[in-house]
């Protein structure tokens, strides 16, 4: 790479129009001057790996990686961080300089989590966590989860013998935490102390059939999913009295993650997230307007 040349990171995916990251990064670039550019990238679903090729021969620093490529991206790579090995899935890569070095992937997003329920004095020590849904997505944050200790963990879903297929497959990583799996439709009606929808329903605006008793007093309700306004899942916990969070500071702190990975200094996260924020209330009000 020339001299002076801003190094070279993207995000890659399909589709990928609606990706935040070249915001969240190039905010934490200024933030720590370091000159850099950030792309988003549209890959075929049968062309990731020579997508990725291509992008490492303009000279490409690193990715970061969002469905359906996570696991095409951990297959991709030689070397594998132990987050990314739990989860057998990758959202970010770093690429080496020379040819001859492997392809190193990392796992951010059970990190990610951690790090906002942290930045919202959501304290999983001791407590009982409640997991809806058994995909990808629980399978990224589950590790990090359990390495939070707390006393008990159920991993709810529609079909439980991917719920149980977990408990069993990260059972060694539970060490004195209760970890146990059901089916979403018959969930222990008793308090959690952290609930956390990891389905794909808010995205449909659809609500997981749960019963009231799961929410009590300092209940925390945390949905992967982010919009401009609160999820049906937000707006049940709501309104049965559990502070409701969104998945927005969990894009922003594994993107963080990412960051210090490849540039080996960690961003402030606080003041991107108020800048994420606002810059999808923004766009929500300009599609209001255009209707």
């Amino acid at each position: 790479m020339a001299p002076n040349t801003p190094l070279l990171y993207a995000v890659i995916g399909n589709p990928i129009e609606h990706s935040r990251s070249p915001l969240i990064h190039r905010a934490f670039a200024r933030q720590l001057g370091i000159d850099l550019t950030y792309e988003k990238i549209w890959a075929p679903i049968d062309g990731f790996e020579e997508t990725v090729t291509a992008f490492i021969k303009r000279g490409g620093r690193g990715m970061n990686v969002t469905v359906p490529f996570k696991l095409q991206a951990f297959d991709l790579a030689d070397r594998h961080s132990e987050r990314a090995q739990r989860a057998l899935a990758a959202n970010t890569l770093v690429f080496p300089e020379s040819a001859d070095e492997p392809i190193y992937a990392e796992n951010t997003d059970g990190v990610g989590l951690v790090n906002d329920l942290a930045f919202h004095d959501v304290d999983v020590a001791g407590g009982r966590v409640l997991i809806l849904g058994a995909g990808g997505a629980t399978r990224g944050v589950l590790a990090p989860l359990l390495h939070e200790a707390p006393q008990e963990l159920v991993i709810a879903n529609r079909n439980p013998d991917r719920a149980h297929g977990l408990v069993e497959e990260f059972s060694d990583a539970a060490g004195d935490c209760l970890l146990s799996g059901c089916p979403l439709a018959e969930i222990e009606e008793s308090r959690f102390d952290l609930i956390i929808n990891a389905t794909p329903a808010s995205l449909s605006a659809q609500l997981p059939p749960l019963p009231d008793g799961l929410i009590g007093a300092g209940t925390a309700a945390y949905d992967m999913a982010y919009g401009a306004e609160p999820t049906v899942f937000m707006e049940w916990a709501e309104a049965r009295g559990a502070r409701a969070l969104d998945g927005l500071g969990m894009l922003v702190e594994q993107a963080a993650e990412s960051f210090a990975i490849w540039h080996g200094k960690r961003p402030d996260t606080a003041p991107v997230r108020e800048q994420l924020r606002q810059a999808i209330r923004e766009a929500a009000a300009e599609r209001a307007a255009e209707d």
